[in-house]
């Protein structure tokens, strides 16, 4: 049976041999590199070891450009912003975003590892009684690492091509669910199976409110994907979330 042509267009030549940019596709993506990155990060949870989030994030930049020829980078966004006015909106939503995911956080739980930036900052190891200087010196590090990795990692992956994949088979509104909903599971790993005392512990109702809350803002990002016309919108709003996150973990906790 011959495969359907109006997919292989997208998909450079030797992968469009091989697979069709449908929803199949989608799935082979997310278990490729999702898997791999949820053991990842719990292992970095557990040991205090970082390193290898980093190039899983550089993976998950590349793999449009490993599949996709030029006409399908365009397809998943990788073009000139449409519509400009809507980068600055994205900047003041994801920054908007991530203060009231930490407000939720603080009222609910405080100061204990049940609130998901409370958890999230034992990874950035900020030294107790670290002077003013110092400490404003690794919030530009970190604000800065954290505003370009996974901003375009994730989002050329999840909002690129996996949501494309999808897309293509059932259309931008079910796809933009489908990618959200990848994207909230993987970050489980981040916070709801959570290390502690040399212990997991899964905190059942803060892992929901995590999980829910990522599905939102992943929707958003999507959301000033199409606005803009650019997956730069995306990235920019994930980017201003991160910053606000960091910003809150150093400064408000």
């Amino acid at each position: 049976m011959e495969k359907n042509t109006s997919y292989k267009n997208e998909l450079k030549p030797f992968f469009s041999n091989l697979f069709d940019l449908n929803w199949k596709f989608g799935i082979f993506l997310i278990l490729i590199i999702c898997i791999p990155r949820f053991i990842l990060v719990l292992n970095a949870n557990a040991t205090a070891n970082y390193g290898y989030i980093g190039l899983i994030m550089i993976l998950s930049a590349l793999v449009p450009f490993i599949f996709l020829n030029k006409h399908g980078r365009r397809e998943i966004g990788l073009t000139k912003p449409k519509k400009y006015k809507w980068l600055l909106l994205a900047f003041i939503s994801g920054l908007f975003a991530s203060i009231v995911l930490y407000a939720m956080g603080y009222f609910l739980y405080g100061n204990s590892y049940e609130n998901w930036y409370q958890y999230i900052a034992k990874s950035y190891n900020i030294p107790e009684g670290i002077n003013h200087g110092d400490k404003t010196i690794l919030f530009i590090i970190m604000a800065i690492t954290g505003m370009i990795f996974s901003p375009i990692g994730e989002e050329l992956f999840f909002r690129g091509i996996v949501h494309e994949s999808f897309s293509k088979s059932f259309g931008d509104r079910k796809a933009s669910i489908i990618d959200a909903s990848a994207f909230a599971i993987t970050h489980i790993s981040h916070f709801g199976l959570v290390f502690l005392n040399n212990k997991w512990h899964f905190y059942t109702v803060p892992t929901i409110i995590w999980v829910l809350s990522m599905f939102i803002v992943s929707l958003l990002f999507f959301h000033f994907r199409k606005r803009s016309g650019s997956i730069l919108g995306a990235v920019i709003c994930h980017a201003a979330f991160n910053l606000g996150m960091i910003f809150c973990i150093f400064y408000l906790l």
